[in-house]
């Protein structure tokens, strides 16, 4: 099963510079409880902005770079259709596809699931969640956050399943 796993802005940003254009930490609880033990999948962007592979998952790599240039513990895959192959070894599980946009938008008609945080503010950012069909999916669950001297922002925990 194929998953996006994502925290999106009223405006649509997931991004800038190559980072989160906001602090929230209970958003990045959420993605560390999801993904732990789990199989992720990032673009070279994304997968960089992590400055390492992240523990206790298998940390996957959709790029155009040689394969070398990543730790031997890192699976890269230089065309769409390798990760394609490969998700299909692993249909009983679910890989957690957590950006870049481009990855998003490749993979827009294999996902399964989405797994959305929706921080109600506009940001500035420089990179946009691609659009996704919301009739195709169904509206499964919905967990508002809590506000505090660290998550200032408003927020809520989405997933949707595709019909």
């Amino acid at each position: 099963m194929i998953s996006f796993l994502w925290a999106e802005s009223n405006n649509h940003i997931i991004g800038l510079n190559g980072d989160l254009p906001w602090h929230l930490p209970a958003d990045m609880k959420y993605f560390k409880e999801t993904t732990t033990h789990q199989i992720i999948m990032a673009g070279r962007t994304t997968y960089e902005s992590f400055k390492r592979p992240l523990p206790n998952r298998l940390n996957t790599v959709l790029t155009s770079h040689d394969k070398s240039e990543y730790p031997d513990d890192v699976v890269v895959f230089n065309e769409l259709s390798e990760f394609l192959e490969f998700s299909k070894k692993f249909s009983d599980k679910e890989i957690f596809v957590v950006g870049g946009a481009k990855i998003f938008s490749e993979l827009t008609e294999y996902v399964d699931r989405l797994y959305k945080t929706v921080i109600d503010y506009d940001f500035d950012g420089d990179t946009k969640m691609p659009e996704i069909n919301y009739n195709d999916f169904n509206l499964v669950s919905t967990k508002e956050g809590i506000l505090d001297d660290k998550n200032i922002y408003p927020y809520r925990f989405e997933v949707y399943e595709r019909k």
